[in-house]
């Protein structure tokens, strides 16, 4: 049996439409986005450096790319990241991430928005941008991104991302941002589950949701179909203990028009923190179309922090993504999908046992290290 040919990363962004005239076409634009993949992966973080490291790895670049002009200048990376076509962008990472992906029953799939404080061009009147990314708490992958209108916020953008997702049987996590009506349908038409943290901003269903709790603990929740679970953590002079419940059979108390898609249980989380001797107590609710499983709901309220700690906290410190001044118009965004695919690939290369900054210090010096990466698209 003849074995269908492995589709790369390098196959996909091949399909992306050049926005240069033929005048201006020097170079190829899969030459010169697989330089700058190469120098994210690396660790740099300026068009300057790009070019710099494309310079100096010019024979071994020639090996695999053709180069017909030699390497781009530190304007031409700028100049065509800013002419790139977003979406266009956007559309063959995801069909990228989509090739390889291997799904994971009941996996947490953790939404949630990021500032990129670097996009902000104060001489162009260019605010910071923002993005929503989508990260694979198991698999630990970033799953797609969309950038925030500058006139709107999370709640149009969330939905965009929803569409065109694939999440069958996976639990998706959002903050309160995303408790909105239209949202949770999206994600149940998905076959997919939802644990949503339910805040003030939905007034009069925080109440009922308060209050039914109060009403539960008072009586031992009889009348409820309730569970229970409990974690304890100490470290770092910090000791904390957190009380999860999960009240089942609520729709009629809660949603008895069904306005909420799927809409099962609801779940509270008490944070008990005693740090230097100071104690302080924090209740946190949401909303859930999982069936009464306290566990389960404890492990998607946790598993919704690693999009901050695996993710955001990378991009930040590894990636400098905060620092990073990457130019004008659909720059920023574009040079944050890079980013995206950069944090993918070095975290899907297990031989090495570091951190993502030392992988990219190793990559930098080690060009079989590099290809090792690299194959993984």
């Amino acid at each position: 049996m003849k074995l269908k040919p492995k589709i790369t990363i390098a196959d996909h962004f091949a399909l992306m439409e050049d926005p240069r005239i033929d005048r201006t076409k020097r170079h190829n634009l899969i030459d010169i986005l697989t330089i700058a993949l190469c120098i994210v992966i690396c660790g740099a973080d300026s068009w300057v450096a790009i070019e710099l490291y494309g310079c100096t790895k010019y024979e071994w670049l020639k090996t695999f790319l053709e180069l017909p002009n030699g390497i781009p200048s530190h304007d031409t990376f700028a100049r065509v990241f800013a002419q790139l076509n977003p979406q266009q962008f956007q559309s063959c990472f995801l069909n990228w991430i989509k090739s390889i992906q291997i799904r994971t029953d009941s996996e947490v799939v953790a939404i949630d928005g990021k500032t990129l404080c670097g996009s902000h061009d104060k001489s162009s009147g260019q605010s910071a941008i923002q993005m929503v990314s989508v990260w694979a708490t198991t698999n630990r992958l970033v799953l797609g991104q969309v950038k925030v209108d500058e006139k709107s916020n999370e709640i149009t953008a969330i939905p965009e991302l929803l569409k065109v997702l694939e999440l069958s049987g996976c639990i998706v996590t959002i903050d309160a941002i995303g408790c909105q009506k239209d949202i949770v349908k999206l994600i149940t038409q998905q076959n997919a589950d939802y644990v949503i943290t339910l805040k003030k901003n939905q007034g009069n269903l925080y109440d009922e949701v308060e209050n039914l709790f109060k009403s539960g603990i008072s009586t031992g929740f009889q009348g409820f179909g309730h569970s229970t679970y409990k974690t304890e953590e100490t470290g770092h002079g910090r000791h904390e203990i957190r009380h999860y419940v999960m009240l089942s059979d609520i729709q009629s108390r809660l949603d008895p028009n069904s306005v909420w898609s799927n809409f099962n249980s609801i779940g509270m989380v008490e944070s008990v923190r005693q740090v230097n001797g100071k104690t302080t107590v924090e209740t946190r609710y949401f909303i859930s179309s999982l069936k009464d499983n306290a566990k389960k709901f404890a492990n998607s309220v946790r598993s919704h922090w690693g999009i901050e700690n695996s993710l955001h906290w990378v991009l930040d410190v590894a990636l400098k993504e905060d620092d990073c001044r990457r130019g004008k118009d659909n720059a920023p965004q574009n040079f944050a999908v890079m980013r995206h695919i950069a944090v993918n690939l070095l975290g899907k290369e297990q031989r090495v046992k570091r951190g993502i900054k030392n992988k990219q210090f190793l990559a930098a010096m080690d060009n079989k290290y590099l290809e090792r990466v690299l194959a993984l698209a």
